[in-house]
């Protein structure tokens, strides 16, 4: 039997292998569908090719809705397949448009470029600028992309270079080294030629910059999502621009997916638990203690019960809206799931988070007692009169803040006796460690009664967090 690798090599080595000319198009629109993000395996890429063989490219609307059909699996992969889709033929169209020549230009004119005066030893470039051959210029400008590797480009800081790699590799110095000889000439019809090839060498550089932008929205647009993800996850949420609100928003749900469906796996291999001897041997005594029917040893395995209380004053109130949405995300794994919003008092918010959507519930919640100034101490007494006695041994609190109660009583009896009746107390700050414990924090005073106590300012603090919850519930 082949090996893994000896396996992964011969895949490998099929899908790098040149498509027929009629299919190269379809194999470069499938790179650049997966790097916007599609999942697109080997097989779906020949059932592609085959529909391909029956649809061609003549109807447009027709290819993309065969395409889409073997493509695209999921809503959001519907979208991104087709905004995919739209923007490589329209790069195709562009490039077809470019070959098919046009015409398009400045008053000098394409019919004054046949007569133009040619040099002895014009350089090829020169010639097609001379001539307008804008069929000629195309396919030598992607030739010069292809050898340049256009298809590697990634960032926006990468244009100014593959411009000019492309210019160079098309034959630019060539072309300026001639018309440093016509201007040496000194006769008009040389000047003339010379100043002819500048504006057209001027527009042939605006013609590459367009081309390498093309490629750069087909090529680089899942790198780019990728990389702008990353900064995301690790930036301070305290920083993040409302413009990213959205796809923070996202990132939050695939993140609570992994660890719900990491968790239930989890669960799903404990459950059956350890072979149960005895009671084995037992139920088979009809079968003359041939293990026919086996007995397995069950540990029940319970989900973590959550208490919440997020600390929704001005300096933090970023952070917990992104860490209820988290949690109600993470609703597969996690049960009894009870949140409280403070700031000055406290207020339970669970109701108002399972009647409506997460994102507007927490614009209510921020309404009704977020911005404001932090109390710990009043808000530690007002849980401790409505619901100390829901915590039991079996639940877990987690509290958000950054402890910061304008030195207000930080009321740490309340804190004391919360800790003796709960399974563990877990404090996110959101601040940074060297902050801790001065000007109006308590933080010191906190610290005891805590099980953990950690940085929290991120999305990956966040989930490294949620994802200990889930590790020791198992």
């Amino acid at each position: 039997m082949p090996s893994v690798s000896s396996l992964r090599s011969l895949l490998t080595e099929s899908l790098e292998t040149p498509l027929p000319a009629a299919s190269e198009p379809l194999r470069r629109f499938l790179q650049v569908a997966r790097g916007a993000g599609l999942r697109v395996s080997a097989a779906e890429g020949i059932d592609a090719a085959r529909a391909l063989d029956v649809i061609g490219y003549g109807n447009r609307a027709a290819l993309r809705d065969t395409l889409g059909l073997v493509l695209a699996k999921t809503p959001d992969e519907k979208k991104l397949y087709h905004e995919a889709f739209d923007l490589y033929f329209r790069h195709e169209a562009l490039t077809a448009t470019d070959e098919a020549g046009d015409g398009e230009g400045d008053n000098d004119g394409d019919r004054e470029s046949a007569q133009s005066p040619q040099t002895e030893n014009a350089s090829a470039l020169g010639e097609l600028l001379s001539t307008g051959d804008q069929a000629g210029l195309a396919t030598a400008m992607e030739a010069a992309g292809r050898e340049a590797g256009i298809q590697n480009i990634r960032f926006f800081t990468q244009k100014n270079l593959y411009v000019r790699r492309i210019l160079v590799g098309m034959g630019l110095r060539g072309v300026e080294n001639e018309i440093e000889s016509l201007r040496a000439s000194g006769t008009p019809a040389d000047g003339d030629h010379a100043t002819l090839l500048e504006t057209r060498v001027k527009r042939l550089r605006e013609s590459v910059r367009d081309f390498v932008e093309r490629n750069m929205l087909l090529h680089a647009r899942g790198d780019n999502e990728q990389f702008r993800e990353e900064l995301l996850l690790s930036a301070r949420l305290s920083n993040i621009d409302r413009r990213d609100l959205d796809r923070m928003r996202v990132l939050v749900r695939q993140m609570a997916k992994k660890l719900a469906a990491r968790y239930a796996k989890t669960r799903r291999r404990r459950l059956r638990g350890q072979l149960d001897v005895r009671r084995t041997l037992r139920k088979n005594m009809g079968w003359d203690g041939i293990p026919f029917v086996t007995v397995w040893k069950q540990k029940r395995i319970e989900k973590p019960r959550v208490m919440v209380l997020c600390d929704v004053s001005g300096s933090v109130a970023a952070m917990a809206q992104f860490l209820l949405m988290f949690l109600y995300a993470l609703n597969e794994a996690l049960s009894d799931i009870r949140s409280f919003a403070y700031s000055g008092s406290l207020i339970e918010v669970s109701e108002t988070l399972e009647k409506e959507p997460v994102e507007q519930a927490i614009v209510k919640i921020m309404e009704a007692v977020g911005w404001g100034s932090s109390n710990y101490g009043n808000s530690f007494a007002d849980f401790e009169d409505g619901w100390m006695d829901f915590v039991t041994n079996k639940t877990t609190i987690i509290i958000l803040g950054d402890a910061r109660g304008n030195h207000n009583d930080p009321r740490t009896d309340i804190m004391a006796r919360l800790s003796q009746r709960a399974k563990r107390i877990i404090w996110l700050n959101p601040e940074y460690h060297s902050m801790w414990g001065t000007g109006d924090s308590d933080m010191a005073r906190y610290a005891p009664f805590c099980n953990l106590l950690t940085e929290c300012s991120t999305l990956r603090h966040l989930e490294r967090a949620i994802s200990g919850i889930l590790e020791d519930a198992c």
